[in-house]
């Protein structure tokens, strides 16, 4: 009941979702007047779902995950970063873009919520850990990857550290290992060539999902 219950209001959540994510765009003049745009078309967004209801179906999933493998006191802290990590998502697929307005606020989110785990160490330690080892990828190869990568990392990390270092290994692992294996698809289809690029973000977060059904 709780995971069924879970998934309906993450589907209805999934609507403010999916109008808050296409409301941003490649190039903004300016982030924050336009993160303050999103939040205005948003909140006017009557509850009608989308024809398909792609955005809203996938949050109402990645939520019914989360329910399903976390305990109760874990549920909070991995909710958020369910929702806020299908906006990021569909922003990064979008745009190539990791806004700084949604990664930013939710470090100090998640360590709030984390608190009640008893696990928020563990889970900061995991964050920076993520966090460097991107930025040191960032650093030897700056074109094949952003500073929102790095700080995307630095999220994923913190939520899966609280968890355990294996779901920490696991998901520092398979988002690379997905985004490999989109880029090989790329190439054998011939729609790439090995200098073409493509948004890691929602790789990294499907890596991240993965590690927590897997935890």
């Amino acid at each position: 009941m709780l995971i069924a219950a879970v998934m309906v209001v993450a589907f209805v959540i999934g609507i403010y979702v999916r109008t808050f994510a296409t409301a941003f765009e490649e190039y903004p003049p300016d982030a924050w007047a336009e993160a303050r745009a999103a939040v205005r078309r948003t909140l006017r967004t009557p509850p009608v779902p989308a024809l398909p209801p792609v955005v809203e179906v996938t949050t109402a999933l990645a939520c019914g995950l989360v329910a399903w493998r976390v305990g109760p006191v874990y549920l909070p802290a991995l909710l958020y970063a369910a929702v806020a990590g299908v906006a990021l998502a569909v922003i990064d697929w979008r745009t190539s873009r990791l806004p700084d307005v949604i990664t930013l606020p939710s470090y100090p989110v998640l360590a709030l919520l984390l608190i009640p785990t008893g696990e928020l160490p563990r889970g900061l330690l995991g964050g920076l850990a993520l966090a460097g080892l991107y930025g040191l990828l960032w650093f030897a190869r700056p074109s094949a990857m952003g500073l929102g990568d790095v700080k995307l990392a630095g999220l994923i990390g913190m939520v899966t550290g609280a968890l355990g270092w294996d779901t920490w290994v696991f998901a520092a692992i398979a988002g690379q290992l997905c985004g490999a294996v989109y880029a090989i698809n790329l190439l054998v289809v011939k729609k790439a060539d090995k200098k073409t690029e493509f948004p890691l973000g929602p790789f990294m977060l499907i890596g991240a999902l993965a590690a927590v059904c897997l935890a």
